[in-house]
């Protein structure tokens, strides 16, 4: 114990073992400063790592691609995981639109008018019954599904069908319809396709009638050249 004097004041004990109370206060705050120093530096230097990261990854990716390694023929192997981000990609997209009914009946009529549109439009890439597989679909990445062998799309609903149909897949080689073919067309197509384990005789037969056209037919008659004199 020690005692402080002063002219005129009071004495006061103070013990010596004992911390002050604002020094007790401000040494806490001091750590506590420290502390967050250190944590804000750590999540500083998380924060630096993933960017860095990410660059090396963008970097990456336009190397691979810059320097000529990424396959871009038809025949070469596809980019690792390709397919399934597509398929990923492209299911996720297909479910946040409007899934609407058919606005054709699958009758008769409007399976034989799908049969007169696919055989124009869609039959060079994705076939005929009982046509075996021809050049253009053989060669395309990835290949276009035949839809009259197999399974086809039978198995889709109808909406996703039209979607595809009216709006083409990109980097798959399928186009877009879209202003190229009437919504009914389109419907037509699509009941075409979803029904095409179960068609009848004559919409085989509108798909057959014309679908191998002979050479001969195929080329313009020309006329026999003109006898020299």
């Amino acid at each position: 114990m020690r005692r402080l004097g002063g002219y005129g004041k009071a004495q006061e004990t103070v013990d010596c073992g004992r911390v002050l109370p604002g020094l007790e206060s401000g040494t806490k705050n001091r750590v506590d400063l420290e502390d967050w120093g250190e944590k804000n530096d750590m999540l500083k230097g998380l924060i630096l790592g993933i960017l860095l990261g990410m660059l090396l990854i963008a970097g990456g990716v336009y190397y691979y691609f810059s320097s000529g390694r990424a396959p871009v023929a038809t025949s070469a192997n596809p980019i690792p995981f390709e397919r399934t981000f597509a398929r990923v990609g492209l299911h996720a997209y297909l479910d946040k639109l409007p899934h609407p009914k058919p606005q054709v009946p699958a009758d008769e009529v409007n399976l034989v008018s799908g049969a007169k549109v696919y055989k124009e439009q869609c039959a060079v890439c994705h076939g005929l019954p009982g046509e075996p597989k021809g050049a253009i679909q053989a060669g395309m990445y990835p290949v276009p599904p035949q839809l009259f062998h197999g399974t086809g799309v039978t198995d889709d609903d109808e909406w996703e069908s039209y979607w595809k149909v009216e709006n083409g897949i990109r980097m798959t080689g399928m186009p877009g319809f879209k202003g190229q073919l009437t919504e009914t067309q389109i419907w037509q197509v699509t009941v075409l396709v979803k029904n095409a384990d179960k068609i009848s005789e004559s919409v085989k037969k509108e798909l057959a009638a014309g679908a191998s056209t002979p050479m001969d037919m195929a080329m313009p008659e020309s006329k026999p050249a003109a006898a020299k004199k």
